[in-house]
């Protein structure tokens, strides 16, 4: 018989135990009910989501990307629209069987088979099996209505001038993103702002046509721009420069025109060029880059009209200045020499200089700017109008992807200096582009004035907004005013004296021409310079009272007996010179 004592014991011990229990199942009841909460109230709408992931897809909706025009005249034309394509896409959870479901396809669009079984078994729920279908192509294939398969409309760029100054242009790759030319360089505001779109899909995974209901976020359509290029002009512009490097036996070149009083490029080209519709096809991707922006040079004699009207404008020199021309200058160990046919040694004038295109000449003038010597005074006072008047070792900031800043020595800093800035006075040992050049010379002989070059005329958006773009000052009082009206005479005495060696017959009555050719060696991979190779290049102007168009020549290699500036570029220059009297209003003196 038990005590009382150990009763009470185990009637406390049982009471404890239920206690724990209750406890227990009280706590574990708090849990589930957190649980239920958390997961109904606080995670509703993630799990809503997820549960309906079999049925609920978000899509980006792509903005239509803005349109390309140019001029033609007075009239705007396009020169790269858009195009509807389609895009194949399957979703793999509905593929039961890939390989039947590839040879249907396969049987509509061609193409490989087992490429298409191998995306099917993707991981993804998203996998693109062709692109750039044609509108025929994507009825065929939802008139099969295979279960996971379907198509969605895509924009692509088309062209429908063709090779027009396509490395200008530039072109939009597969992922829609603008590479090179305007394309790269304005990427973000042709291609807008995506938006999101929300997609009910059906029983067999494709997506149902969605109501503004199902539209997250609407797109914003990508900006349009008008070029400052003429149409006409920019394609008798790559005739004739196909032409002329044909005569001159070269494979490559480049050639523009603008308009020195604004900037604005009129036409630029390069060749050989590509069909940016076809792209895809170029093997050798040099071809893509505009060289005008993107292929610093050495250009050599072109240089010299820069030399003098830094010279000028300084006051070292006037208008009237002769001097005694030796024919050679020795610097250092180096020697400065004139071609044999300059005459040797005499008593010279400025537009000697220029017109017989004297080295020593150009020398010379680097020594006025020293008082008397190349020393440090000259080399300051030549490298401040090379990079901060003419603004060489700097981007132009034109709108064209992978423009070159060129290259400008350092005065201080380096070995042989005096002789290196000798040799940058006509137009060897620094690097700039044909716009660089361009852009300095317009400067030059519009009266002192650096415009920023640009391709873009307006940008209008997609609500037919438009915004001109005004032409940017860079600089003013480059060069004087009275200096400028100096250098155009020199130009056009060098014109006058050999219009008939540059490929001109006779000087159109009526227009002020003028002009220089460049001759330069070309530099070794390992340093100095091939004494049987050389590029040529023509810089010049066209126009009545007032110069009304700069034209800058390049020509590679040319294969043509006689002095690459003079023989190769020169007659091109020609060429575009009476092109434009003849059709785009050139202003003959009044």
């Amino acid at each position: 018989m038990s005590s009382p004592s150990i009763a009470i014991y185990d009637v406390r011990k049982l009471l404890m135990r239920i206690r724990l229990w209750h406890t227990l199942i009280m706590l574990i009841m708090v849990i589930f009910v957190v649980r239920l909460f958390y997961l109904q109230i606080i995670q509703h709408d993630f799990y809503k989501k997820t549960a309906l992931l079999g049925q609920l897809k978000e899509y980006e909706i792509k903005p239509a990307r803005g349109i390309i025009s140019a001029y033609d005249g007075d009239n705007i034309l396009p020169i790269v629209l858009n195009e509807t394509r389609y895009t194949l896409f399957g979703d793999p959870k509905f593929i039961t069987n890939s390989k039947n479901v590839a040879d249907k396809i396969q049987k509509v669009i061609g193409g490989n088979t087992q490429d298409y079984e191998k995306k099917l078994k993707v991981e993804s729920r998203y996998s693109v099996l062709a692109k750039k279908l044609n509108k025929d192509q994507k009825n065929k294939l939802d008139n099969l209505k295979i279960k996971g398969i379907g198509t969605r409309e895509e924009s692509y760029r088309t062209y429908p001038q063709g090779d027009l100054a396509s490395q200008l242009i530039g072109f939009v790759n597969d992922e829609g993103v603008g590479k090179y030319g305007v394309e790269q360089k304005i990427d973000s505001t042709l291609k807008g702002a995506s938006g999101q779109l929300r997609a009910i899909t059906d029983a067999q995974g494709v997506p149902l046509l969605s109501d503004s209901n199902n539209v997250l976020k609407q797109p914003i359509n990508g900006k349009s721009v008008v070029l400052t290029i003429d149409i006409s002009m920019q394609r008798q512009l790559q005739d004739i420069l196909k032409d002329g490097l044909d005569r001159a036996k070269s494979k490559s070149g480049s050639a523009l025109i603008i308009d020195p009083t604004t900037g604005a490029v009129k036409a630029m080209a390069n060749y050989p060029s590509y069909n940016p519709a076809e792209y895809f096809k170029v093997e050798d991707t040099n071809l893509f880059n505009n060289a005008n922006v993107s292929a610093p040079l050495e250009v050599g004699s072109s240089m010299k009209v820069l030399t003098m009207a830094s010279a000028l404008d300084q006051g070292v020199v006037n208008p009237n200045t002769t001097y005694y021309d030796p024919n050679y200058y020795k610097i250092g160990d180096a020697t400065i020499t004139n071609v044999e046919k300059n005459g040797g040694p005499s008593t010279r004038s400025l537009a000697d200089i220029l017109q017989l295109s004297l080295n020593t000449g150009a020398t010379w003038l680097l020594m006025q700017m020293g008082g008397g010597e190349i020393n440090q005074k000259a080399r300051l006072a030549w490298y401040d109008y090379l990079v901060n008047r003419y603004q060489f070792n700097k981007q132009t900031g034109i709108e064209q992807g992978y423009e070159a800043s060129g290259y400008v020595p350092d005065p201080k800093e380096g070995f042989g200096l005096n002789i290196q800035y000798a040799n940058l006075t006509f137009g060897q040992g620094l690097n700039i582009t044909t716009l660089q050049l361009a852009s300095a010379l317009s400067s030059v002989i519009n009266g002192g004035t650096y415009y920023k070059p640009h391709l873009i005329d307006a940008t209008i958006d997609d609500k037919g907004n438009k915004s001109i773009n005004v032409p940017t000052i860079v600089r003013q009082n480059v060069i004087q005013p009275d200096v400028s009206k100096t250098m155009r005479d020199l130009m056009e005495n060098v014109i006058n004296k050999n219009h008939v060696l540059y490929g001109m017959a006779q000087l159109p009555a009526g227009y002020s021409i003028g002009g220089k050719t460049g001759t330069a060696e070309i530099t070794k991979p390992g340093g100095g310079y091939y004494d049987d190779r050389f590029n040529g290049t023509f810089i010049g102007y066209v126009g009545g009272n007032q110069p009304q168009y700069v034209i800058v020549v390049r020509v590679n290699e040319p294969k043509i007996a006689g002095y690459a500036g003079a023989k190769a570029a020169a007659p091109i220059f020609s060429n575009l010179t009476m092109m434009l009297i003849n059709n785009f209003g050139v202003t003959p003196k009044s």
